[in-house]
């Protein structure tokens, strides 16, 4: 589905990204670890063609990502001009669907994320969270072939956060979603990824199953799931 070959990508003339290979199937979900300023966001903005990689390839099921690809940022990028209803039905417009659809589909995902009751709301009477759930439900809605997903959980407080990724994990698998998600976030990867990678000083690193991901001792999964344990271990 997602096949990338030998991507470099410079930055003000500084090397970001080395010869990043990867493939990623048709409804897996990707998430790639990494700490601040490793890369990630700049690899995403490149499978969405926002920017233009020094080498390299990006394919989408053997064609040039593009329009079939859509990108979720940190930041909720959404519609000042449209009420909540009509940002989160964005999509679906688009698309002509029948209006019992759109409300039907939209008040399914307001509800699930607590914005049902904020339908006819501004953009700018929401806060902050409420503006990325906001985002993340477009996102969804827009149903592309590949998904990419910047770190849109981070802001949110941890409960909600939780509640989000449970709602993704629900709907990528009924949706049958192809996904490439970003995250610092050890336990965020291993609850939302289905395979995983890595990226360190500008090199990219697959793993072939979730067990060599735990295992490898430079991705500190193996510690933090250590920790926990033993902190219910305590309890």
């Amino acid at each position: 589905m997602l096949r990338v070959r030998g991507l470099s990508i410079q930055l003000g003339g500084r090397p970001i990204l080395r010869d990043v290979n990867l493939t990623l199937a048709e409804a897996e979900t990707l998430v790639v670890l990494g700490s601040s300023g490793c890369g990630k966001s700049t690899l995403l903005k490149c499978l969405a063609g926002l920017l233009r990689p020094a080498a390299g390839t990006v394919a989408v099921s053997g064609s040039v990502a593009g329009p079939i690809s859509l990108y979720l940022d940190q930041e909720p990028l959404l519609f000042e001009h449209l009420n909540v209803f009509e940002n989160a039905a964005f999509a679906l417009r688009l698309r002509r669907t029948a209006e019992a659809e759109v409300r039907r589909e939209v008040g399914q995902l307001l509800e699930l994320t607590g914005l049902e009751s904020e339908v006819r709301k501004s953009v700018w009477q929401l806060s902050g969270g409420q503006k990325q759930r906001l985002a993340f439900v477009r996102a969804l809605l827009a149903r592309p072939r590949l998904l990419l997903m910047d770190e849109p959980f981070a802001s949110l407080d941890a409960q909600t956060r939780l509640n989000m990724q449970a709602i993704f994990c629900s709907l990528a698998e009924q949706h049958q979603m192809t996904t490439v998600f970003v995250t610092h976030d050890v336990r965020e990867a291993l609850t939302l990824g289905t395979v995983f990678g890595r990226l360190v000083g500008g090199g990219y690193r697959d793993y072939g199953c979730r067990a060599e991901f735990i295992a490898d001792p430079e991705t500190g999964v193996r510690e933090e799931l250590d920790f926990w344990d033993g902190i219910r271990g305590a309890d």
